[in-house]
């Protein structure tokens, strides 16, 4: 049984980032960690590549063969490498006695909510080499300072859930630069819970561009209440604890903290497995560390 996570996210989201960041903090706390790289317009990684979708086929190259712009080339390069799947797998065969995989894939967002390549690819892999793999959906943080980009980010994350059908984690990137696009309209909680989205028809409203599509919003944001699925979880990639409560969230989601895996990474894995205030951790402690509550709108709450 192999573990792992499967890294996607609109462009600028910092996958690329976190996979450097949580290979890092993997590796310290004990687990061999190899990163495959399967996003092809990615040539410039900050981290060492397991696996580099490069070597089998090249954006840049799809481009000037076939006349297609970078949407085009993205798609077609993941139906490539859903008919090489073959050659993914025999690279893979390596780290799959005692390795855990973080797969970067591209940023293209319709991949993981419209098209089937990407999903037949992991599909694929699960099946044959008995993957257990979580997605980790990465959002810019800023977004939730715009109540119409916030919005769209969790139709997208809803999508996305449904689209790939495996253990599912939101999370929120670059907390620790929330403040820098302006103030939020609410507490962090509330963006992270996404309760109760009828609060947010009062800021939409202030933006002529939402405005005009008021009811179209309000049952959109109806579908993602109905169900219930879309929570978020936060990250800053350089703050340990912040990773490590990231990392025991996942660990649980994919059954690692329940695999007998021997060593240092059995003692850490316990320690997701114990009892914590996840509540206080997950919003309070984070806007605590990265919010200044004079910059809160406390009366549109």
């Amino acid at each position: 049984m192999v573990f792992g996570q499967v890294v996607i996210g609109p462009p600028g989201s910092g996958k690329t980032t976190y996979c450097n960041g949580m290979s890092q903090f993997l590796q310290l706390i004990g687990r061999k960690v190899a990163v495959i790289n399967l996003d092809p317009a990615n040539d410039s990684l900050p981290y060492e590549c397991a696996v580099n979708i490069e070597d089998l086929i090249k954006l840049c190259d799809v481009m000037s063969e076939h006349s297609l712009g970078p949407n085009g080339g993205l798609v077609y390069c993941m139906d490539y490498l859903e008919k090489n799947i073959d050659w993914l797998e025999s690279k893979l065969k390596p780290f799959l006695k005692d390795h855990y995989l973080l797969f970067d894939f591209p940023g293209q967002v319709e991949l993981f909510f419209l098209h089937s390549n990407a999903k037949k690819v992991i599909n694929k892999l699960v099946k044959k080499l008995d993957l257990r793999l979580t997605a980790v959906h990465l959002v810019d943080a800023h977004l939730c300072s715009d109540p119409g980009k916030y919005v769209s980010a969790l139709l997208l994350s809803l999508s996305t859930m449904l689209h790939l059908e495996l253990p599912h984690i939101n999370v929120l990137s670059k907390i620790d630069l929330i403040e820098s696009y302006g103030k939020l309209a609410f507490n962090l909680e509330f963006y992270t819970d996404v309760e109760d989205l009828s609060y947010l028809e009062y800021h939409l409203d202030q933006d002529p561009r939402s405005a005009k599509y008021r009811k179209l919003t309000k049952e959109l944001c109806e579908v993602i209440e109905n169900y219930g699925l879309v929570n978020f979880s936060t990250l800053d990639i350089q703050d340990k604890e912040s990773v490590g409560n990231l990392v025991k969230l996942i660990d649980k989601s994919n059954g690692y903290i329940f695999a007998g895996i021997e060593g240092s990474v059995v003692e850490y894995s316990k320690l997701a497995a114990a009892p914590i205030d996840w509540e206080y951790y997950r919003t309070a402690a984070v806007q605590e560390k990265y919010m200044k509550d004079d910059e809160i709108d406390f009366d549109n709450q």
